[in-house]
This record gives structure tokens, sequence and C-alpha cells, in this order.
């Protein structure tokens, strides 16, 4: 048995749902925030059988796509003078853990 732990984009997090569910498989789901961008995501939880584990996978990877956004950073131009240059950085997607269940009990 594994464990899938999935971060999703909030921007993702209702077809991510609608298709595990669809798919009969039970999650849970909770907010979490990214420490880099400091932005919403939601962290899936899905125990399943190994057999399944590339199935849970293609969902998610189907479901949550990378995107480029623009963000503020700063330059230094000499002198202690700061200019602000947006840059475009990649955000979206999923960043998922597939960890082994040693013992599973439901209570």
């Amino acid at each position: 048995m594994k464990l899938i732990v999935a971060i999703v984009s909030s921007e993702d997090t209702t077809k991510v749902s609608r298709e595990l569910i669809r798919a009969q498989f039970p999650i849970t789901k909770f907010s979490t925030t990214g420490g880099f961008l400091m932005t919403g995501n939601t962290t899936f939880v899905v125990g399943v059988e190994d057999d399944m584990v590339q199935y849970v996978l293609d969902i998610i990877g189907k479901n949550s796509k990378t995107r480029s956004k623009m963000v503020p950073t700063s330059a230094s131009y000499g002198m202690g003078m700061l200019a602000s240059i947006p840059i475009e950085v990649p955000v979206g997607g999923a960043t998922v853990f597939v960890l082994d269940v040693d013992q599973f009990i439901k209570l």
C-alpha cells in the first residue's frame, strides 16, 4: 500500500478533486501555503494499493498544469539604489510524494 501526498496549485484544486472522486479514490485535502511565492495550494492525501499509484499520478498530472507568472524582484544599481524588475517563473503543476505504508488501520 502507498500513501500519495500531492501538493497542487489552488487553481487546479477543483479539477483534481473532481477527477479523483470520480475515479472513486477516497481523498483528504487541506489548504496549504507555498514558501517561495506564498501562494495558496491544496495538499491531497490519498491511500492506494501499489497497482493504482500510476493511475492516481495520471489523474493529478492531467488536471494540474504548469503556468508562468510574473513576480517582482529587486536589482541593485550601485550606491544602494534598488529597482523592481519582474521576472517570469513557472508556477502550478503538482509536487507529489509517494510513501510506503507499513500498516493501515481503519477504526
